[in-house]
């Protein structure tokens, strides 16, 4: 089992039991049936318990959309700095969302996009079993679960009330990058690769005619990018296992053709501007 980098399972019993839910496949679904039953409201960091990551991609795969990710960093910050030049530290989401939307660049031609979704079709032909259970993992929790079960792992080392503060401060951020990525979502109406090439995902059954959903930008991409600035913030020593992490969340959308590349670029600039204003906002 290869579990997410910096985080440790602390529990002995729970992680016999995530072990035991792995190794005993056939009884997962009951395992998990089982636990999840036991818990009302199951936290990420319970869920991942219930369901902990597969083998996941290796670096040599997700290199080359983390390199891509990694651009938009010095570009959402140089970004922001005219925003706090001019708005200071002073919370205003309705200004900032207004103002965030407009520093996404256009989506691509319908030209670029259909090179861009060249790549999901020739990583389509390439799917293996083990790269497919990867992918729906990461798709399953890289939009909030392991950002929170992460923010849970730093939270062990400071004060309880400091704790409760940052939890809060990462919720905001990740409603924010929903909000945001829904809103240019639904205005620039581009459709996913899968609803361009519905042979890339037959399972998801597209009607004949479909124009969404909608995939730029990405959703995934945005959210993973404003946990990943804020929680490295906090915790400067573990960002290299953080971004390592939101590149195998960007490359699995690629893997399964939730998103073109470009989508990803474009929720990774949006996230990375907004991760920078709580920051900011937040006192940090």
């Amino acid at each position: 089992m290869k579990v997410l980098r910096g985080v440790t399972w602390r529990y002995p019993l729970i992680a016999l039991l995530a072990v035991a839910a792995v190794a005993v496949s056939t009884l997962r679904p009951q395992l998990v049936t089982a636990v999840t039953a036991a818990v009302k409201n199951p936290s990420a960091t319970d869920l991942i318990k219930q369901d902990p990551p597969p083998t996941l991609f290796t670096d040599a795969e997700i290199a080359a959309i983390g390199k891509a990710a990694d651009a938009q960093r010095t570009q959402a910050d140089t970004l922001f700095a005219q925003w706090q030049k001019a708005h200071g530290t002073t919370r205003d989401d309705k200004a900032f969302t207004a103002w965030a939307a407009q520093q996404v660049p256009a989506p691509p031609s319908a030209k670029e996009r259909t090179a861009e979704l060249h790549q999901d079709q020739a990583l389509a032909k390439a799917r293996t079993a083990a790269g497919k259970k990867a992918a729906t993992w990461l798709e399953l929790h890289g939009k909030k679960d392991i950002w929170q079960l992460y923010l849970h792992d730093q939270r062990e080392l400071i004060p309880t009330a400091r704790g409760k503060t940052e939890k809060a401060e990462l919720k905001a951020a990740l409603k924010l990058a929903k909000t945001i990525s829904d809103q240019l979502a639904a205005k620039d109406k581009q459709p996913a690769p899968f609803v361009l090439d519905p042979t890339l995902r037959p399972d998801k059954h597209i009607t004949p005619g479909a124009k969404g959903p909608y995939s730029y930008p990405s959703r995934h991409a945005t959210r993973s990018a404003a946990a990943v600035t804020f929680l490295s913030a906090l915790s400067p020593h573990r960002a290299a296992d953080y971004r390592w992490t939101q590149d195998e969340v960007l490359y699995s959308r690629l893997y399964m053709a939730g998103h073109v590349t470009s989508d990803l670029t474009a929720g990774t600039l949006l996230g990375d501007l907004i991760g920078d204003y709580e920051l900011a906002v937040s006192g940090h």
